[in-house]
């Protein structure tokens, strides 16, 4: 497979990428398949870039993970090769001073389990649905980007030398722009980008690949037209993530998640959200959870009884405004040779700002 590979197939090539991404990620940390889908569409991007290298994957057990948000388009033939790096998720490394990406890594990220229950999950919902109901939230004019900031890191198994530990990566900066069709932007994220300016989200890429919106590639334009009835929504996502995760509960659930994290519903859909996680089974509350920069909450979250992580979405506990995410190993262990143990943060993110801008890597302060 090279760059001049046929795009005649593109929608299709997509779909059945992101089935067998789905098929292959089922013990990839909730909440985290994003983030491990771009990491395999980067590595194929990365072969179709090469026309003349063989198409031949490096082991498993010593790829180096990405964190890329080009949307680039799956091809089926490449994902085959690469997907099972990607759920390998380690680092090859020689030497003291490990990096991930440009972050540091140290000692594993770990926190208190949080006593779950179910008791008050309704309540609690329907709570933070009327607040998100309540609170400002200015539609995109045209030429205006969703601009994310937040903190993040986690924690990833990393071999050296063949020999495999837990590590913690630095929480960092990340900073996104996003145009409302989702065709322009830009990212900023040191575990990422190899320079500090970032670089470019914009579509088409060199491929002449352009991008399908949908529940795991949102723009605001494709959130804009959902349904805001919680059952009719909720059939939705089912439909859309068939097949996708350890269950379809709780890949329903990772879906809403994902549009709470880095994406900007509109504000009726973002009400909605609330009162559709509502109806999903297993939807827990944790009164004690904090985020990535310590700011303490009250945590909406559910169990993965297969990888045995929990994700967790914080919320302040008076106004019901969204802190950020995480996912903490609470039951069994996971990783190579399970070195994941319980209370393990596998992943940390506090969003800091979420704002509509006028101009690309423009923040709010320069857009006034």
């Amino acid at each position: 497979m090279n760059a001049n590979t046929s795009r005649q197939s593109q929608a299709e090539w997509e779909e059945k990428g992101a089935q067998l991404f789905a098929r292959m990620a089922r013990d990839l940390p909730t909440g985290r398949h994003q983030f491990h889908r771009e990491r395999m569409m980067a590595q194929i991007h990365e072969i179709q870039t090469q026309p003349t290298a063989p198409a031949q994957p490096t082991a498993p057990a010593k790829s180096r993970r990405l964190r890329l948000p080009r949307p680039a388009i799956a091809l089926p033939a490449l994902a085959v090769a690469v997907a099972a790096a990607v759920v390998a998720g380690v680092v090859d490394s020689g030497g003291d001073g490990v990096r991930d990406g440009g972050v540091a890594t140290g000692p594993a990220l770990t926190a208190t389990v949080g006593v779950a229950t179910t008791k008050g999950v309704p309540q609690l919902l329907d709570q933070i649905s009327l607040a998100a109901a309540e609170a400002p939230r200015p539609a995109l004019k045209p030429g205006q980007y969703v601009y994310i900031e937040s903190r993040t890191a986690e924690s990833f198994v990393k071999t050296v030398d063949d020999k495999s530990t837990l590590v913690g990566q630095a929480l960092h900066t990340r900073q996104v722009w996003e145009s409302a069709d989702g065709a322009k932007g830009w990212l900023i994220d040191p575990a990422v980008n190899d320079s500090p300016e970032g670089e470019t989200l914009s579509l088409p890429d060199e491929q002449g690949n352009t991008r399908q919106a949908g529940l795991n590639a949102p723009s605001y334009d494709y959130l804009s037209k959902l349904t805001t009835d919680p059952d009719e929504l909720l059939a939705k996502i089912y439909k859309e993530t068939e097949g996708m995760g350890n269950s379809p509960d709780q890949e329903a659930f990772t879906t809403i998640g994902d549009l709470l994290g880095e994406s900007y519903p509109p504000a009726g859909l973002y009400s909605a959200l609330f009162r559709t996680a509502a109806k999903i089974p297993g939807v827990v509350v944790v009164n004690d959870a904090v985020d990535a920069v310590g700011r303490s909450g009250v945590a909406v979250a559910r169990l993965d009884e297969t990888s045995g992580q929990r994700e967790e979405w914080i919320f302040d506990k008076k106004t019901h405004v969204f802190l950020g995410e995480r996912s903490v190993q609470v039951k069994g262990a996971g990783g190579d040779d399970g070195l994941i143990k319980p209370g393990t943060v596998v992943f940390t993110s506090a969003v800091v700002n979420r704002a509509v801008v006028d101009g690309v890597r423009q923040t709010p302060a320069q857009s006034g």
